[in-house]
């Protein structure tokens, strides 16, 4: 990563995806009749067009340079955020659907804090650093939740 202006079309791309695979998810749950695990997909697809919103107001001044989506530099196949497409099969449980949530909010923290920990120019690190500490309070609410469901209680997106 040799910009924050590319860093900043990589973050937005990589909401993006999320979001989109959050809303495939859910659209895919809610058809199937699952309807807890589709309001919890739900859910993070619209935090995930929340943190999208806050990377475009971020890069609101910047001219950023023009990235297709197989112009992204990812360290696997799909962007690090976006869920596995497996959890659209109809049986999926809570439990399930919430550790893929997990696993996907991880490979985001685990993106942020890779480029963190190696670029040299400070901006770009302090800016990574940021969104990695955004991404660590995800991992932090997902694993609550995951304790919530195991205790029998309510999560938010019960209510």
């Amino acid at each position: 990563m040799d910009s924050v202006e590319e860093f900043l079309v990589h973050a937005i791309r990589l909401e993006q995806e999320a979001a989109l695979r959050f809303g495939q998810l859910a659209d895919a749950m809610l058809t199937q009749g699952n309807r807890e695990v589709g309001r919890l997909f739900r859910q993070l697809a619209d935090y995930s067009k929340l943190h999208l919103a806050d990377a475009r107001e971020r890069a609101g001044y910047r001219d950023l340079p023009p990235l297709r989506p197989e112009d992204c530099t990812w360290p696997d196949i799909e962007s690090p955020e976006a869920a596995a497409i497996w959890a659209a099969d109809p049986m999926l449980g809570r439990e399930q659907a919430l550790q893929v949530a997990l696993e996907a909010e991880q490979g985001g923290l685990d993106y942020y804090t890779g480029i963190m920990e190696n670029t040299i120019d400070p901006e770009l690190r302090a800016l990574a650093k940021e969104f990695a500490d955004e991404e660590a309070g995800h991992v932090a609410e997902l694993q609550r939740w995951i304790e919530l469901h195991r205790e029998g209680k309510p999560l938010p997106t019960d209510v």
